[in-house]
């Protein structure tokens, strides 16, 4: 009795080691023809599990969608329509874009199909390389629509800006902040509260009017009642923080020991590079180089907006970060010019770095020839911002004296 049940085993594992000599034939995808889809059921559900009479009745449907606006997301719904088995319908749907198939993928999947009659098998790939998770969904038509959807634009920002704000830098984070704040619009509800609390303010007329005539004059970021030329016009509300690290040209260069074309720069910077030389303290001299960069955009995007400057500024590179900052203050958006408003603001700009960079004791000489304007014109212009004019061995020099007098608008008696 052992031995036969011994005979018949091994009869049997030589028949599952039976092999068979085929032909391989591999089967390229066609583009005008649709590949086969594979999928599989975690769930158990089997889908020729069903009754014969079921079968008869009704049998399982399979249906494949494409997104209109991205062809190659596809999706198999596959819809067992038996109701002994599920009272509610219930459709198994697997997607190439999501869940399972998001993973990573270091492999290519094909279906083959071997043919024992002919000894050949057939190697044919399969839709997208992929294998479709086919799970249950209830109201599946539904969901379908929800998932073909395609995020719009600020949609997508907006998950952006949420996984920003749960794993970004400190640094991405408030760079999104700064640009969501200049982004917001203004809030009707909001408006009309800060309208009822303008309405209890009691204005000063005294100041309002001095205010404007300070505004009319084009003036810098400045503080009348300081007690310091430095503090007259705050360094830091001309130069902002970000800006620092974009105006270390000249300092590098100084540090490098390299030589300074002739052209590179305009005469007032080219004359005070040699100062940085004689600075020892670091933080002295990089100030110094960053005031007298800025001072060099700020000439060649004047002379860029002009008609008689354009050719020796054409070539220049002003780092973007500053560039849009002269755009949006110094330009208006109508005209390829700058107007004689913006003009005189942008002088002003400059006329109070080259205090800065003498020490509040500047010459005209070399700053009238980058601007083009003459002495006159620009004398005036620095009185405009507060300044005094001084004479030294016949050589004019101008002062900035604290706290800060405007000149005044004279008027005019009318003749009785």
């Amino acid at each position: 009795m052992g031995s036969e049940t011994s005979d018949q085993t091994e009869m049997n594992y030589k028949k599952k080691t039976e092999q068979l000599d085929v032909k391989i034939e591999t089967i390229k995808e066609d583009p005008d023809k649709m590949a086969p889809f594979v999928g599989y059921f975690p769930s158990g559900f089997d889908p020729l599990s069903v009754s014969e009479t079921e079968c008869q009745n009704s049998s399982a449907t399979v249906k494949i969608f494409r997104n209109t606006q991205r062809p190659k997301r596809l999706q198999l719904v596959v819809s067992p329509n038996t109701s002994s088995q599920f009272n509610k319908q219930v459709d198994f749907v697997g997607t190439n874009y999501t869940g399972e198939a998001e993973t990573a993928q270091v492999c290519t999947y094909a279906l083959g199909v071997l043919d024992k009659e002919k000894r050949t098998l057939k190697i044919v790939p399969i839709a997208s390389n992929k294998i479709f998770r086919l799970e249950p969904k209830v109201a599946a038509s539904d969901k379908s629509e929800e998932e073909g959807k395609v995020e719009t634009n600020d949609e997508q920002k907006d998950r952006l800006r949420e996984l920003n704000n749960m794993y970004g830098t400190k640094k991405s984070i408030s760079r999104d902040k700064k640009r969501l704040a200049l982004m917001q619009k203004e809030d009707p509800r909001s408006q009309e509260v800060l309208d009822k609390k303008i309405e209890g303010v009691v204005v000063n007329r005294e100041a309002l009017d001095s205010a404007v005539g300070h505004n009319a004059l084009n003036l810098p970021p400045h503080n009348a009642s300081a007690t310091t030329p430095q503090e007259a016009y705050p360094l830091d509300r001309i130069i902002l923080r970000g800006e620092w690290d974009y105006l270390l040209d000249i300092f590098n260069l100084v540090e490098e020991g390299a030589e300074v074309l002739p052209d590179a720069y305009p005469m007032f910077v080219r004359n005070r590079i040699h100062k940085l030389k004689d600075i020892q303290d670091e933080v002295e001299k990089k100030v110094l180089a960053c005031v007298l960069s800025y001072i060099n955009h700020l000439i060649k995007f004047k002379d860029q907006h002009s008609m008689d400057g354009i050719s020796s500024s054409k070539f220049h590179k002003i780092p973007s970060i500053l560039h849009q900052k002269f755009i949006s203050m110094f330009k208006d958006p109508d005209s390829k010019r700058l107007s004689d408003e913006k003009s005189n603001l942008l002088i002003s700009y400059i006329l109070v770095l080259t205090l800065f960079a003498d020490e509040f004791r500047s010459s005209s000489a070399d700053i009238s020839k980058d601007l083009r304007m003459s002495r006159n014109d620009l004398r005036l212009h620095y009185h405009e911002l507060g300044c005094k004019t001084t004479r030294e061995d016949n050589l004019f020099f101008f002062t900035l004296p604290v706290p800060l007098e405007f000149p005044q608008l004279r008027k005019r008696r009318r003749p009785k």
